[in-house]
């Protein structure tokens, strides 16, 4: 399979069983890597992203130099006073980014995306194998 994530050195939950959000730190900004499922079906790679309370105007996907990059951003209500004291906030705001490696095998500009209730679906269809050509040498 050629359609891998990248090497993330920011991809905590291998170290830590998912007992911290992954966070990275960037310039900036911190920023997560959203949790993706990816299978390979008959003809196409299939990567899908949690990408829960992000709206479908804040997710930037593009593919330069054989890598694709998926980038969204959440923000935080700004809530009053009068709506009560928050007394726990467990739920994500910020920016998430992840990229994959396409690989040889992948049409690029085919790439095919969709947003449904939190969840991206990305379509990435499979070049067709080019088998060598066989020809025959006459010998004079």
């Amino acid at each position: 399979m050629s359609l891998v994530p990248r090497s993330n050195l920011f991809d905590i939950d291998r170290f830590f069983s998912d007992a911290w959000p992954q966070v990275a730190a960037s310039q900036n900004s911190a920023f997560f890597a959203p949790r993706v499922d990816i299978k390979e079906a008959d003809g196409h790679y299939e990567i899908t992203a949690e990408l829960p309370g992000v709206s479908k105007e804040d997710i930037h996907i593009h593919v330069k130099d054989g890598v694709l990059t998926l980038e969204a951003e959440t923000r935080q209500e700004d809530k009053e006073e009068k709506d009560g004291k928050v007394i726990r906030q467990e739920r994500r705001y910020g920016k998430y980014m992840r990229s994959f490696n396409l690989g040889q095998d992948v049409r690029e500009a085919d790439i095919k995306a969709s947003f449904k209730d939190g969840v991206l679906k990305l379509e990435a269809p499979k070049e067709k194998p080019v088998e060598p050509e066989r020809r025959r040498i006459d010998v004079d």
